[in-house]
């Protein structure tokens, strides 16, 4: 039997709330933790340290939660859904998994692109899996596009007298954001090929990488990605194909643009598939690899943005 506002749920209970100070965080999350260890739920935490220690001075029992360390197994979406789906797997037959989540933002600064559409993903990843997860958002610090994109991929919202209720905010459906290009997108690219095999993808971007210090698997890296992305643009996408590469003192970004419309869902390179010939395992690769992956849409296409760099 599912306990608290999950009673009678089946599957995924995915539920945001927003914070303005200290003393809201913990009315929100205490209560949701306490009433976990009270019902001997597994209780996992994964939040920053001054969350992490706030909790510890405020609830009941401490020793009844699962504090996750932090570390590259949370820095990338892929990463974070594998280590989660290996958790879950460990408490197979619970009634009901409870998880407090932090999710990276520009706020705290992390990239949104790939965690927005993780919000959207996990809805699906872990549908089935009798999960209570309670998203907190600081409004102190979290940019209002990410707030909008939080109202929208959570099918339930802590309201402000503490009340679980349906999310009138949440959409099932999902599709790719606007492109908001980087600064350095703002200069002359290094390199600029029209249809571009993937051989003729790798060297340029080898070329670009050459004035800048990056280590080897960095290199490496970057110039799978690209080579992947020009090649999922070939098969998936529609006609040119356009590869741009900059440079700037510690990074490099690569941009593939094809005039299609890109993938219609944000599992896209968040989980590995078997549905596609050429976009499910690599794309999947490129997340887990690139130090940020960005997908955008607008009137010239769907591009990808590739970064490896510090």
């Amino acid at each position: 039997m599912r306990t608290g506002a999950a009673r009678g749920h089946i599957g995924h209970f995915h539920e945001t709330a927003f914070y303005g100070s200290d003393d809201d965080y913990r009315s929100i999350v205490v209560p949701f933790l306490d009433g976990g260890v009270s019902a001997r739920e597994p209780v996992l935490v994964a939040c920053r340290s001054a969350n992490e220690r706030l909790i510890r001075d405020s609830v009941a029992d401490a020793s009844g939660i699962v504090f996750l360390p932090a570390g590259d197994q949370y820095d990338r979406p892929t990463e974070a859904i594998l280590t989660y789906r290996k958790l879950f797997a460990e408490y197979a037959g619970a009634a009901q998994i409870r998880v407090v989540g932090e999710v990276p933002h520009p706020g705290i600064g992390g990239s949104w692109d790939w965690w927005s559409r993780y919000e959207a993903a996990v809805n699906e990843v872990f549908a089935e899996v009798p999960l209570w997860g309670l998203c907190p958002y600081d409004l102190r610090t979290t940019p209002a596009p990410v707030l909008a994109d939080v109202l929208r991929t959570h099918p339930h919202v802590i309201g402000a007298d503490g009340a679980h209720v349906r999310n009138p905010h949440y959409t099932s459906s999902w599709a790719l954001p606007p492109a908001e290009p980087t600064s350095l997108e703002s200069e002359p690219p290094l390199v600029e090929l029209t249809d571009p095999s993937p051989a003729e993808a790798r060297r340029a971007v080898t070329t670009a990488c050459s004035a800048v210090r990056l280590s080897r698997d960095e290199v490496d890296d970057i110039v799978y990605a690209a080579s992947e992305a020009v090649t999922n643009a070939q098969y998936h996408g529609k006609p040119p194909v356009t590869l741009r590469a900059w440079a700037g003192r510690a990074h490099v970004l690569v941009a593939v643009t094809d005039r299609g419309n890109g993938p219609t869902s944000p599992l896209a390179g968040l989980v590995p598939t078997d549905r596609s010939a050429t976009a499910g395992v690599g794309l999947w690769l490129t997340h887990r690899t690139c130090r940020d992956v960005t997908m955008t849409r607008d009137r010239d296409g769907y591009t990808i943005r590739l970064t490896v760099g510090p």
